[in-house]
C-alpha cells in the first residue's frame, strides 16, 4: 500500500494513523502542497479534486480520508473497527460525517488560521469549534445512554472515530489548544483511547 500524504494534512494524518493503528504495511509519499503537486496532471489522475490523501493499494484507488478508512476496515474484515451491524455502522458514519462537517469546518478551520493564514474568520470558526467540542463533551460525560452505543466494541469505534479528529487537529496547533484544554472529559477519553485501543 502506498498512501500519498501531508505531515501538515490532518485528512492525511487520520488515514495514516488508522493504517498504523491496524498494522497494515504502507509506504508514505509526500505530495509538496506549497510546490503545488497536487494539481499535477499525475497527480490529478489519482485524484480529480486534487486533494491528498490518496491511498493505492496495489493499483486500486481510494481518494478521501473517510472513504480510506472504510476500505481498509472493510479489508481487515469483520472488527470492532467497522462491525457489521446497522445500527453500529449508522453511528459511526454519523461520527465520519461529524468529522467532515462540523470538525472540518469549526476546529480544522481554525488551525488553517494559524498553521496556513487561511482567510476564515477566526471568532466565527473558534464559534463553530466550541459548538462542537460542548456536544462531544456532553456524549462523553453521558456515558452509556440513547447516544451511546451498548455495545463496548462499538464504543471503541466511536472513540477511534473522536481521537482519530481530535488528536491532532486541535491539540498540537495554537488556534485550538485552548478550546479543547477547557474540555474536562478529555482526560477520560484519552485513557480510554490508550488503554482499549492502542
Amino acid at each position: 500500500m502506498k498512501l500519498y500524504y501531508h505531515p501538515l494534512s490532518g485528512h492525511a494524518h487520520r488515514a495514516h494513523l488508522f493504517l498504523s493503528l491496524v498494522g497494515l504495511p504502507h509506504e508514505l509519499t509526500l505530495v509538496d502542497l506549497a510546490a503545488g503537486e497536487q494539481r499535477t496532471p499525475e497527480f490529478l489522475r489519482l485524484n480529480a479534486f486534487g486533494e491528498i490523501p490518496v491511498l493505492d493499494d496495489d493499483g486500486t484507488i481510494i481518494a478521501d480520508s473517510n472513504a480510506i478508512l472504510v476500505y481498509v476496515a472493510r479489508k481487515m474484515g469483520p472488527s470492532h473497527w467497522l462491525p457489521e451491524d446497522l445500527v453500529t455502522e449508522a453511528e459511526i458514519q454519523r461520527w465520519l460525517s461529524v468529522a467532515a462537517g462540523k470538525i472540518t469546518y469549526g476546529c480544522c478551520a481554525a488551525r488553517l488560521v494559524t498553521v496556513f493564514g487561511a482567510p476564515f474568520n477566526p471568532e466565527e470558526v473558534i464559534q463553530r469549534a466550541h459548538d462542537t467540542l460542548k456536544v462531544i463533551e456532553q456524549t462523553l460525560l453521558a456515558g452509556p445512554g440513547s447516544q451511546e452505543p451498548k455495545n463496548r466494541q462499538s464504543r471503541m469505534s466511536r472513540f477511534t472515530v473522536m481521537s482519530r479528529e481530535l488528536r491532532k487537529e486541535m491539540l498540537i496547533y495554537q488556534n485550538t489548544r485552548p478550546l479543547v484544554d477547557g474540555c474536562s472529559a478529555r482526560n477520560a477519553w484519552r485513557d480510554l483511547f490508550h488503554s482499549r485501543i492502542l
